[in-house]
């Protein structure tokens, strides 16, 4: 979900949902690697039964790391997800199932998200290649070093989206890496596996809980099943509490902000590009054998566990003396639907709430004071009451003229405090006035950061004497090859003359930052007026309009909640606008809605690459359909500027902003392709087309042979899943068209990596239970489910900021951690700990 500040806002306000992994590492005995061995109790001292993988949130760091070398091809791509998903087993260690979900066509409420990512992402790549350019030439006519420059093919991370090769190619690796696991690892022996490749309709996450939601409404269901679901989006945290599933946790990488990164120009650690000054690279080592590493600390992983998040919510949301009967599950529902005004990926969030600013605590405490007036609850089973949720938007709509002034007064006090701070700091570099400078500056005697005694003062002196000649003798020549290469100018360097006294200051002397100009100014009077003029191009008076506004963001509302509780209610319904009305503006919204238009289908993969590639990505699509992002006579032209303003919108980065792109017509994008679609080649025609969830297990599942005698009768109809054979999982199976079938070798796509001799696994197409048109999944606790034993204590409540913190190890809170006594000895060792 598109809130980058709420899960630190959520753990910070609730810190004990938050439980670093306990990781058991692998051993090297004489030089052999000896896996470890799953099948024992997970030392994190709580047993999971389903871990869900949201892929992207793998594909992406393994293809296109930060913190380390990017991998050299594939290749190596692919052996990187697979030990990446070897680690989070290892961790987790499911006995029931693993279920892997990869982005696949995204309804068209999202894709309008994806298509700015994109856009971006080409945008920023293309300024990067400038910039690099730009400063290399700077640095190069200083008289700066620089390494040469690697002609290196960069990696286009566009092509992480359903329907190009990448995809397809990953969907058959996953398949080969299944089938290995399965054959040779006994911590599979018992798991079935499912994958659901870029070619299912869907986005990861959101495929998953479709199929949490139809198990869970089959008689069969354990409604004391433990998931796990791994991801780093926000709004996981929201689907699963979504699920009233009673034991839900999520896994994800523990964020570590502002990690070192090299230089992208000279490699070197310390500096960003822009600072770059082209000084010769430091010796990594005494002979240099460190030169091309990098320092790479592995990411450790942390659980956040919805089980005490659910506690924490259920002392805040509990309400006295309300005039209906107070149900806990029903105010988690409408806890959830209130966080998607501080933003989510299909809406544009609210001007007036800010996540950094309390937006949420600030809705609670309206919505506790409002729910008295109301009658009952905003939500239920994933539909909204609009007449109770115009209460709760017109309380904020008072409030927003002070919100706005707060925020002005909040900013210009940062901004005081960084002006100081930076004050300081440079007093502080400088150091007291009498210190002196130049060769004569203080200095440590000895080897650099190695102090030794002075065995020959006047000979240190000497020396201290003469490295200073030398540093300025090359500072002087760098200055002189500078001045040749200027023809004689001598206006790129200083001037001692009395003209440099009008000289404006450079803008890294300055004390302050340019700051990015905003014509709406939210905290005067008028804001309204300028807000619709500036970013609409419309009157406040043209009521009409605002209304078209608001009823698009009420309907972006109830597809949310409803894409979060029952599935996608349309794939073709999108927010037509770049930015969303104000609170105040929310006036006589309870019949603005009626329904969503049924039977709408989703895009075909390469229709949905259209629709958000730049044309810079084009190299993706058949040479045909790539004419249309490029020529200057397609019909479509409009739909891919070569540049695109990106407005700041009260925001200070870039990243921040909102990137103006036309909105993509399907109806015009569709005609257009019209003319292509027999242009496709038979292996573009199989990219293009729709597919199926897999489903895989090993020979000593309970299901195997049932499974291999649908292939041996050649049955070519859809078979239910007995659930006595599956943990209570139903659903239908069909025959897969290129199976892997026991004792058949499988072949490894990656040449690395051997091919599989003894296959035991085998595959079959899955399809989840189906349901009437107009089943509503219910948003309750299930029959028969136990709730968690209570976690938090008395203190925990009161804890806050206020004490300092430490991480909790795996479940139990009572497990002893290993420390030093004072002589070195470990104390307090117990199994499991690290």
């Amino acid at each position: 979900m598109g809130v980058p500040a709420f899960f630190r806002w959520l753990s910070r306000k609730y810190p004990s949902i938050v439980v670093h992994c306990v990781e058991e590492k692998g051993k090297e005995c004489n030089g052999v690697r000896i896996p470890v061995d799953t099948t024992k109790p997970n030392p994190n001292e709580v047993e999971f039964d389903n871990l869900y993988l949201d892929m992207n949130g793998i594909i992406h760091p393994c293809t296109h790391p930060e913190d380390k070398p990017a991998p050299k091809n594939e290749d190596e791509m692919m052996v990187a997800i697979f030990e990446y998903i070897d680690r989070l087993f290892n961790i987790v260690r499911p006995r029931r199932v693993l279920y892997m979900a990869i982005d696949g066509v995204a309804p068209r409420a999202k894709m309008n998200q994806q298509r700015s990512r994109r856009f971006r992402a080409s945008k920023e790549g293309m300024e990067l290649v400038e910039e690099k350019h730009r400063i290399r030439e700077e640095i190069i006519q200083r008289g700066g070093y620089l390494p040469p420059e690697e002609i290196k093919e960069r990696f286009d991370s566009n092509c992480i989206t359903p329907g190009t090769e990448f995809m397809d190619n990953l969907a058959h690796c996953l398949r080969y890496y299944v089938a290995d696991r399965l054959s040779n690892d006994p911590g599979w022996r018992n798991v079935t596996v499912f994958l659901s490749d870029a070619s299912v309709p869907g986005e990861g996450e959101h495929k998953i809980m479709d199929f949490i939601r139809r198990q869970r409404a089959q008689p069969n269901h354990d409604p004391n099943t433990h998931h796990c679901l791994c991801g780093a989006d926000a709004d996981l945290i929201m689907l699963g509490l979504a699920t009233h599933e009673p034991n839900f946790t999520i896994i994800r990488e523990e964020f570590k902000p502002n990690k070192p990164r090299p230089c992208a120009l000279c490699g070197q650690m310390g500096h960003e590009i822009k600072d770059c000054q082209g000084a010769a690279r430091e010796k990594q080592g005494q002979h240099d054998e460190f030169a091309d590493t990098m320092p790479v600390a592995e990411q450790e992983f942390i659980f956040i566990r919805l089980s005490v998040l659910r506690e924490y919510l259920s002392r805040e949301l509990t309400m006295a003396s309300l005039p209906f009967p107070f149900d806990f599950e029903r105010s988690v529902d409408d806890w959830v639907f209130m966080c998607f005004f501080v933003g989510n990926d299909f809406l544009p969030h609210l001007p007036s709430l800010e996540i950094r600013e309390g937006a949420i605590d600030r809705l609670v405490n309206i919505y506790k004071d409002v729910v008295h007036k109301t009658g009952g609850y905003l939500t239920q089973n994933g539909y909204v009451n609009l007449e109770r949720v115009e209460m709760i938007m017109q309380a904020v709509g008072v409030a927003e003229d002070n919100i706005f002034r707060k925020r002005k007064e909040d900013d210009e006090h940062f901004k005081r405090r960084m002006k100081e701070k930076r004050k300081r700091m440079k007093a502080e570099q400088q150091g007291p006035a009498y210190l002196t400078t130049g060769q004569f500056a203080p200095q440590a005697l000895g080897r650099r950061d190695q102090p030794e005694p002075v065995q020959n003062a006047r000979h240190q002196a000497y020396n201290m004497r003469m490295q200073s000649s030398e540093q300025h003798n090359k500072d002087a020549a760098q200055s002189l090859k500078a001045l040749m290469r200027n023809g004689g100018n001598t206006s790129a360097g200083p001037s001692n003359s009395a003209d440099s006294r009008g000289v404006k200051r450079k803008a890294e002397d300055s004390d302050s930052e340019p700051e990015p100009e905003d014509n709406v100014r939210l905290w005067e009077e008028g804001w309204k007026q300028r807000y619709y003029k500036t970013k609409f191009d419309v009157d406040v008076t043209d009521d009409d309009f605002r209304q078209k506004v608001v009823q698009s963001y009420v309907e972006g509302l109830c597809w949310v909640l409803r894409y979060y509780y029952q599935g996608c209610a349309s794939w073709k319904w999108y927010f037509p606008f770049h930015y969303a009305p104000f609170a105040s503006d929310f006036k006589d919204i309870k019949g603005m809605f009626t329904e969503f238009e049924k039977g709408t289908k989703p895009f075909k993969p390469l229709e949905q690459l259209m629709g958000v590639f730049p044309a810079a990505s084009g190299n993706f699509l058949p040479q045909t359909w790539r004419n249309l992002m490029s020529s200057p006579d397609s019909p479509i032209i409009d739909f891919y500027p070569d540049d695109f303003a990106i407005d700041l919108n009260g925001k200070k980065y870039a990243w921040q902003g909102v990137a103006l792109l036309p909105f993509v017509d399907e109806r015009r994008l569709r005609a257009a392709l019209a003319d292509v679609y027999p242009d496709l080649t038979p292996e573009e025609v199989k990219r293009n087309s729709l597919g199926s969830d897999m489903l895989f297990l090993g020979k000593s599942h309970p299901l195997f042979d049932f499974i291999r005698e649908l292939y041996r009768t050649e049955s070519h109809e859809g078979t239910e899943i007995p659930a006595e054979l599956c943990h209570g999982i139903q659903g239908t199976l069909n025959l897969d068209d290129d199976p892997i079938l026991p004792d058949n070798s499988v072949t490894s796509p990656i040449p690395m990596l051997r091919d599989i001799s003894q296959n035991s696994a085998i595959g079959v197409k899955f399809k989840d239970p189906m349901y009437a048109d107009g089943f509503v999944f219910k948003a309750v606790l299930l029959p028969g489910a136990k709730i968690p034993n209570k976690v938090l204590k008395p203190g925990d409540w009161e804890k806050g900021n206020r004490e300092p913190w430490r991480p909790q190890l795996g479940f139990n809170r009572d497990r002893q951690q290993v420390h030093l006594d004072q002589s070195g000895n470990v104390n307090n060792w117990t199994s499991g700990s690290v």
